[in-house]
Order: C-alpha cells, then structure tokens, then sequence
C-alpha cells in the first residue's frame, strides 16, 4: 500500500468534525496529523504569518487579508464555522438602557478589529441600523493575525492590563462584542430578539454568516490535486454525520460549495472592504480560483 499524504492540520472540535477526527470517516490517502490546539483561533496567527500548517481552519476575514498579502495558501469552500451573529454584542444595563442605534461615539470594545466576528457585526450595523461604523471608537485587546496589516485610526489599543469584560462592567466601554455566550450574567444583548433578528438576516442574505472556512497550502492544490479533493470529501461526509436543519438549509452552519456559500461571502467581502480590512473587493470566484476545479 502507498504511504499515505500527511496533513499537519489545525481544526477545531465541532458537531461536523467529530467524525472526521474520531476516524469514523476514513481516507485511503490522506493522514491527518492533528495539531494539539484547544481553541482554534489561537493558532490563526502562526498558520498566516510562519505557515505552520499544511491544512486549517481559518477565520474568513483572515483569509481575506492573507489572500491580500499573498500568504501561500488557499480557500476551500468548507464551512467549519458559521452561526448568526447579533447575539454576540452585549451591553451592562446597570448603566443605562442601549440599543444598536445609540452606538454612535460610544466606545466599543472587541477582541480585535480584524475580529470576523467583528466585522460581520459591523456590518448589520452599518446596513441595518444605519450606524457608520468608523464613527464608533474600536477599542481592541489583541494584535491583527496578519502583521502587515495596521488598524484604522478610529480604532485603540485598550491599556496594558485591561480585560475586555471588565471594562464592560465598569462603565470604561458602552458595549462589546463578547462572542458566542454572555460572559456574565449582569450584561444584556445589544439587539433585542437577537435570534429572530439573525434569522431575518440569513434570509435576506442567503445563509447564515460564514466564519471558518478550511485552508490548504497553495503548493499542495498546485501540486496534488488528488489531495485537495479527498480534503473536501472527507470534511464533507465528517459534516453529513450531523442532520442538516429541518426547516431550511439557509439555517445550515456548515455549507460546502461555491454556490450554497456565495451570498454569505459576496457580504462578508463587502463587509470587509467597507470596514478598510481589504484594499479592494474580492469576486467569490476569484477567492476560490485555485480548487474551483479540484472539487
């Protein structure tokens, strides 16, 4: 038997990778070696600025900047992370009432601003809610995964020490986005009926937003195609050993292909120019111009 191809690969444990990762979905020539890394975005960094992995997940919007600076690798359309985004900003009530409409000259604090998450929220707010984002003050805690990209000048680095939460709490932020779950029980989400408010999103917008897609090495897709599009089975049947959502696939966190995925990142790309996180708008094919024919 031909030794196997293997991958040193970063991915998360998620519903749609148990599988994969158990060794319930097999391949005959692929061997995928791991990486030891609990939460995944923690290894965004080395995977963009040293290319530590042949394989990995990574957040779209850092895709998007290290599509823009050439960095060896390229997307697949592999949705290993997506979820509605408005239940991820959150305010502490025990200092006044907001909403999503007040946040203008309001200080906001978030991880950082290259932050995916970031960037989808910006988004709803600028469209929905008609807030002009750069006229927030951004106050951030973490570097850009990219070294070679610098913040706009809306946005500042929190002072050494400081925690997001806690400034939340102390009244030094008017709001955050704080992520998947409330951080502490004395803060509210920005956006009242959060989940409806998602809903309505994805259906206006042709899925829920996309926030890890997978990443392979450029040299790999030039090279061995083969490899390439086993990578894509395999992910693929690791995500059909969790039922799709019954009411709509528009509701599916983890889309594969182009076409279900492409209204999803026809906005995070416009997103993201908007945001001045990309020099110039990206077609959906052209971000995907490597493997368009491997899969």
């Amino acid at each position: 038997m031909a030794e196997k191809f293997k991958l040193y690969t970063l991915l998360g444990d998620y519903p749609n990778t148990k599988a994969l990762k158990t060794g319930e979905v097999k391949s005959d020539l692929i061997d995928f070696s791991f990486a030891d890394v609990k939460v995944s975005n923690t290894a965004f960094k080395p995977l963009v600025r040293e290319a530590r992995f042949d394989l990995g997940e990574l957040a779209i919007v850092t895709y998007l900047q290290a599509k823009t600076y050439g960095k060896p690798y390229v997307l697949i359309p592999a949705t290993v992370l997506g979820r509605g985004q408005h239940h991820t900003i959150a305010y502490n009530p025990e200092r006044g009432r907001l909403t999503a409409s007040d946040l203008m000259g309001k200080r906001v604090g978030v991880r950082a601003y290259t932050q995916t998450t970031g960037a989808w929220v910006r988004g709803f707010l600028a469209d929905d809610y008609k807030i002009d984002p750069s006229k927030i003050h951004w106050v951030t805690f973490e570097d850009p995964h990219l070294a070679e990209y610098k913040d706009p000048g809306f946005v500042t680095r929190a002072p050494e020490g400081k925690a997001l939460v806690q400034m939340l709490l102390d009244g030094e932020l008017d709001a955050a986005i704080v992520g998947d779950k409330l951080p502490d029980p004395r803060l509210l989400l920005l956006v009242d009926d959060a989940d409806g408010a998602a809903r309505r999103w994805a259906e206006a917008h042709g899925g829920i937003p996309i926030n890890h897609m997978m990443v392979a090495r450029t040299e790999i897709a030039r090279s061995r195609p083969d490899v390439v599009k086993e990578i894509y089975r395999v992910l693929r049947e690791s995500r059909r050993a969790v039922p799709p959502p019954a009411d709509n696939t528009l509701f599916d966190p983890w889309r594969f292909g182009v076409e279900p995925n492409r209204r999803s990142l026809e906005a995070i790309i416009d997103y993201s120019f908007r945001q001045k996180l990309i020099p110039r708008i990206f077609s959906v094919d052209e971000i995907f111009d490597e493997v368009n024919a491997l899969i």
